[in-house]
């Protein structure tokens, strides 16, 4: 792969006219390395947290019938409506519990093991959980099935943490994006997954049901074998191990090339730039100016990814499949639809994302959202007068999820790893995954309420919140595409109202690493960096 295109460094907006001795950077190509560590690092982490949300919906009625089978042998008496409906709602909340648990202990892991590191031992969660949901019904307790949905649960909170961050440095910029949105793409492929196993042809049956939720063994362990034979992330070698050997052989292998000197002096010029080379705290990130509006916008994200209200369109597509004429052993087949239609746009985003940009993307997708949450709202309160509108109203529901999916499913994800240089990385995931899974929690515990008060209008509500959510990424988010993290930190220098014109960091963003007597470089003589990170 050729170098970086060299271009001027000052504030020169024409068109960038290479000069005949200059190089052209070509497209970086895609090594089988790289795609194994984003294939198999997604297959135990997003998918697994994408089949964990859909997957207990086509055999609730089943568990719930063991719930009440195992209280009857218990206490010699059947289970009261109140006691079912407690058991069924901690079994599927706590799952959010245990993703709160896992995003505030990731950083430590990922501090001690690594990227990978922690990756693996999420594996080892996978796997209890899947033994604790597999036998709980041959053992006749509830409690291990509860308990293992908090284990997997936990699972996801590590690994929505751990896995953005480990493709976000292993992943050159040009494709960083698309990179990161194979986390979207394996979520929702979890989804439509959980979809189709729980059809009763398949182990959506009151016998095979135990065998549906112990599937999570098999992603677990494909990763268990895969990924200790991959390289770990040499942006986290080099700066917090000081193993500049095993960044090197990480570079030659994701890079699928012998000559990473670029790479390597990229990361050391980051490294000499930054305010500090330890690991950062939260109390720290949360005290450092100069990331004041980097923080602010995860926080925004991240509670919009899940207060835009997604979650909630799955109260009402079975409902206005029933109110559309179709029978009722027909339905599951019909939802499978949302699932292939989530899936598909997210591997569209993930196909376009390095040309339109991650702002783009987002704004577009909470814009969508909006619109499609008014319609939905407009229809649902027409169709009982007008029998054809609630065919209107599944369009809206796909609308909802194909827009969520072409920038809000993923991006957030993405941009947490892009807004931070490496030593507030791990603190700024902390941040995003809490808030990710308190959102998380609320809207499950709060929208019961909101839609008994509102009925159908309780879309406006999100409607609202995801154009809150494009109106603060349209003034404030820049755009990341193809730029170093330094350079995106250097971006946000002037809403912050720091000052990060230090000799390091200009040397950093403007000098070509091997350049013989850089501090005497003048500005309008300096270069880009020639490095594919």
């Amino acid at each position: 792969m050729d170098n970086g295109q060299e271009s001027q460094h000052t504030g020169n907006h024409k068109a960038d006219i290479p000069k005949p001795t200059e190089k052209i950077s070509s497209p970086q190509r895609l090594t089988a390395c790289l795609v194994s560590s984003a294939l198999f690092g997604c297959l135990g982490s997003s998918f697994l947290y994408g089949y964990s949300l859909s997957v207990v919906n086509a055999p609730a009625r089943y568990i719930k019938a063991f719930y009440n089978e195992t209280w009857i042998q218990r206490y010699g008496k059947p289970a009261g409506p109140e006691v079912l409906t407690l058991l069924w709602s901690v079994t599927v909340s706590i799952f959010a519990i245990g993703g709160l648990v896992g995003a505030l202990g990731a950083s430590f892991l990922m501090k001690i093991l690594g990227r990978k590191g922690a990756l693996l031992l999420n594996t080892s969660l996978a796997l209890m959980a899947a033994v604790l949901l597999a036998l709980g019904e041959r053992a006749g307790s509830f409690e291990m099935l509860i308990l293992g949905r908090f284990v997997i649960g936990v699972d996801s909170g590590i690994g929505l943490s751990a896995l953005p961050m480990y493709l976000g440095e292993i992943s050159p910029r040009q494709i960083r994006g698309f990179i990161g949105q194979f986390n979207s793409v394996f979520m929702c492929f979890g989804v439509f997954t959980g979809q189709v196993l729980g059809l009763p042809e398949i182990l959506g049956q009151e016998s095979r049901w135990n065998y549906l939720l112990g599937f999570v063994a098999l992603p677990a362990l494909l990763q268990l074998c895969a990924l200790p034979f991959l390289p770990e992330s040499p942006r986290f070698l080099l700066m917090e191990r000081r193993d500049e050997a095993r960044a090197r052989a990480a570079f030659q292998a994701f890079l699928g090339k012998e000559d990473v000197s670029a790479e390597l002096e990229e990361v050391h010029a980051e490294g000499r730039a930054q305010t500090t080379m330890r690991a950062a705290s939260v109390g720290q990130l949360l005290r450092c100016r100069a990331v004041r509006w980097q923080v602010v916008t995860v926080v925004v994200t991240m509670a919009c990814y899940q207060l835009c209200g997604l979650n909630a369109i799955w109260y009402y597509t079975n409902g206005i499949l029933r109110e559309a004429g179709f029978a009722e052993n027909t339905i599951p087949y019909i939802t499978l639809t949302t699932g292939g239609v989530e899936t598909l746009a997210a591997i569209c985003s993930g196909l376009v994302i390095e040309r339109i940009g991650r702002r783009p993307l987002l704004i577009f997708g909470f814009s969508s959202m909006a619109a499609s949450f008014s319609l939905l709202t407009i229809f649902l309160n027409l169709q009982a007068r007008v029998p054809w509108m609630a065919y209107l109203s599944f369009g809206c529901i796909l609308a909802v999820i194909a827009s969520f999916c072409s920038g809000p499913g993923g991006i957030p994800f993405i941009l947490t790893g892009e807004l931070f240089e490496q030593s507030y990385r791990s603190a700024a995931f902390m941040i995003a995954g809490t808030v990710n899974w308190l959102s998380n929690f609320s809207v499950g515990l709060l929208f019961p309420f909101i839609q008994e008060a509102l009925q159908t209008y309780c879309f406006l509500v999100f409607t609202v919140f995801c154009l809150l959510g494009a109106g603060y990424l349209y003034f404030i988010l820049p755009e990341t595409k193809n730029k170093t993290f330094l350079e995106i930190s250097q971006s946000f220098s002037k809403i912050n109202r720091v000052d990060c014109s230090s000799p390091e960091t200009e040397i950093a963003l403007s000098v070509k690493p091997g350049a013989k007597d850089t501090m005497g470089i003048r500005k309008s003589e300096a270069v880009e960096m020639e490095s594919s990170f």
